[in-house]
């Protein structure tokens, strides 16, 4: 067996990939919590550590670009795992031919991100390789955050009853980026949502006590991650179609790539389990932030055997799994 695109699209080969392969190698304990990061015990209290690479085509996109996309998804794997972030690490893997002045707008993006943010860029790497080996850019980055409460957020924190809300509309920055890829044009055009949500998630934290757990949905989608909850918890999960928040013009372009919108990665959003009694106020709250105006109660947890329903407009359901070799290679 050889590795296939499939095996990096955050669905169901990548976490066999990372079952049978990284983790019986590396066998830490922390790593076997599966998070978005690892919290750590620290002299000072306990730290949270995230790394991850991007490979995104193209390199700037609406909405975006690599850098923007490196800081974003760095800093909320950091804050949904209930950490401040604070510091990052850049690796550039540079192609030979790449044009000085898209490298300049690359890094000035990323520093204007990672400064929206409030965290610090402060150590790097840089590498070249041969011409048609690279594909322009790669981005590495690995940040630190401190943990003010370990253990408020988990798989543990969950129980049957608890509401599931999304911060808002799904599937937009994998529709930008498809788009822009195929040369499909819209007036005005897609946007990715792709942005740091750290403060947001900060704030979100320190007024409802009632928030369980917190992932972004990013590749693999709403549907790929609520499933990792449900293998994760053992309980059940339903959503509901017509609850989940997609803008018209998102929606038009869904049609148009024949794609649904639940398995498409996300780069502004975050899925939130909340104790049904502040699930409302939770959603509300949500609504007054820049990109998250749809936000919605989409679903619920109940006991069960670990399985994700989607139930349909005609009041059917379906069982969803996790994204499995769809071709949405490079979307982040």
């Amino acid at each position: 067996m050889r590795i296939m695109l499939s095996h990096g699209d955050g669905g169901s080969l990548t976490h066999e990939l990372v079952a049978q392969v990284f983790r019986p190698v590396f066998g830490d304990e922390l790593l076997e919590e599966q998070g978005d990061a690892a919290v750590v015990p620290s002299p000072s209290g306990h730290l949270a550590i995230s790394t991850d690479s991007f490979v995104v085509q193209p390199l700037e996109f609406p909405g975006g670009d690599i850098g923007t996309l490196a800081v974003a998804g760095t800093v909320n794997d950091l804050a949904v795992s209930g950490a401040v972030p604070e510091y990052l690490s850049v690796a550039f893997v540079l192609e030979e031919g790449l044009e000085m002045a898209l490298l300049r707008r690359i890094a000035a993006s990323l520093a204007r991100t990672a400064a929206a943010a409030g965290v610090r860029v402060v150590a790097g790497d840089t590498k070249v390789v041969e011409r048609g080996k690279g594909d322009g850019i790669y981005v590495t980055t690995t940040g630190v955050g401190r943990v003010p409460e370990p253990g408020r957020l988990g798989f543990h924190r969950i129980q049957p009853g608890d509401h599931v809300v999304v911060s808002g509309g799904l599937a937009e920055h994998a529709v930008a980026v498809l788009c822009e890829r195929a040369g499909i044009r819209f007036d005005p055009p897609l946007r990715s949502d792709c942005r740091p949500l750290n403060r947001m998630i900060q704030d979100l934290l320190a007024q409802f006590r009632g928030v369980r757990f917190l992932r972004d949905p990013t590749r693999g989608g709403v549907a790929t991650t609520l499933k990792e909850v449900t293998l994760g918890t053992g309980l059940d999960i339903q959503i509901e179609e017509g609850r989940l928040p997609v803008r018209p013009e998102v929606g038009g372009a869904l049609e148009l790539l024949g794609m649904e919108p639940w398995y498409l990665a996300n780069e502004g959003k975050v899925l939130i389990v909340v104790a049904p009694e502040e699930a409302g106020d939770v959603t509300a709250f949500l609504r007054e932030y820049p990109g998250q105006e749809l936000a919605a109660e989409i679903g619920r947890v109940s006991a069960g055997h670990g399985d994700l329903w989607l139930k349909t407009p005609y009041g059917g359901r379906r069982s969803l799994g996790m994204l499995s070799g769809a071709p949405l290679p490079r979307i982040c």
